[in-house]
């Protein structure tokens, strides 16, 4: 199934909070269920896996997590919650986490990320999520097609493994923007870059803030899951750790390339202010002695020379003139100029 067929077929599902549902059969497909049937399921064969994807602010959620799978009551309330800081932890035989993924979603910045919570007692597994996420989505259409997760953790561990993926291509535009930022003249639109660094230092945050807990909750997942987390799955989740960590040390090198340039940015700012500042020094010094001759000559008390003779106005000029090219030649000699 399109991934537009998906987004379709969630937006028209009649099924209270179930966005879409799944009885995987163990060979990488699965056939739908609908939300009458998910509240009662059973499973009729051993490799028999349900998997249900709600909209965790739907009315009822809570209740059926309690009532029907028997979450106790401040786990189930975790699932439903805001409170989306990654972490996983293991209760009896079950496994609770919460992830988070980049949020793709229009107008939204790549740090908006967007949690998805996930319960499962190794039959079934339920995902929870508030705000629309690709990556349930994708692997929906790998089960559609017969190629998806043959059982939970195959299917939690796809799950990370796809939510880490989609990291890549942030990190990648981020550092496309470094790269045309470090080709840019600093000179042309500085605002306008210096603009642009700081939203990359706040994606590069961002992203830290959310990414570094995910790696611990995923550590979490591999150590502590229930024996029906298989030992595959394990050396899968490893393999996703191991990625997401080459992913929070390309982040670290992004957000230290953004602060060269800022720095970059500032020093050449100062040094042309700090050269403006110095050429008004060098008029200033020079202007000094001629403002002086000319403002003694013109204060208006008797006697002062050359009063009557009309070719004093001349002399005077000649004298300035004079004055003029030996700073100039003083500056120069000194390399003030």
């Amino acid at each position: 199934m399109a991934s537009q067929d998906i987004k379709d077929a969630e937006r028209d599902a009649p099924d209270g909070p179930l966005l879409f549902g799944r009885i995987l059969d163990g060979q990488g497909g699965g056939r739908p269920i609908g939300w009458e049937e998910a509240r009662t399921w059973q499973p009729q064969a051993p490799h028999e896996v349900m998997w249900v994807h709600l909209c965790r602010n739907k009315p009822g959620v809570q209740e059926w997590l309690e009532e029907q799978l028997g979450v106790p009551e401040p786990t189930a309330e975790l699932l439903v919650s805001d409170a989306t800081r990654p972490r996983a932890f293991r209760e009896g035989s079950t496994l609770v986490a919460t992830l988070r993924g980049i949020n793709f979603n229009p107008g939204a910045e790549p740090e908006d990320m967007i949690s998805m919570q996930l319960w499962c007692d190794g039959r079934r597994l339920v995902t929870l999520r508030r705000h629309p996420l690709q990556t349930p989505r994708d692997i929906l259409a790998l089960v559609d097609r017969g190629q998806g997760p043959p059982d939970a953790g195959a299917t939690i561990t796809l799950l990370a493994e796809y939510m880490v993926a989609r990291m890549n291509q942030s990190i990648v535009d981020m550092n496309e923007v470094i790269d045309e930022l470090e080709a840019e003249d600093p000179e042309d639109d500085p605002e306008a870059m210096v603009s642009r660094i700081s939203a990359i230092r706040r994606n590069c945050l961002g992203l830290q803030r959310h990414m570094s807990p995910q790696h611990e909750a995923l550590e979490r997942i591999s150590r502590d899951a229930p024996a029906w987390f298989e030992e595959h799955d394990r050396r899968e989740i490893a393999e996703t750790i191991d990625r997401l960590r080459r992913y929070l040390d390309d982040i670290d090198i992004s957000k230290e390339s953004a602060v060269v340039l800022q720095d970059d940015l500032r020093a050449r700012s100062l040094a042309s202010s700090e050269h403006a500042t110095y050429m008004l020094t060098i008029v200033a010094g020079i202007f000094l002695p001629l403002s002086f001759l000319t403002g003694l000559l013109g204060i208006n008390v008797g006697g002062m020379p050359g009063v009557d003779d009309p070719s004093a106005f001349w002399e005077v000029a000649a004298l300035c003139t004079g004055i003029l090219v030996i700073l100039l030649l003083v500056f120069k000699k000194l390399k003030w100029l």
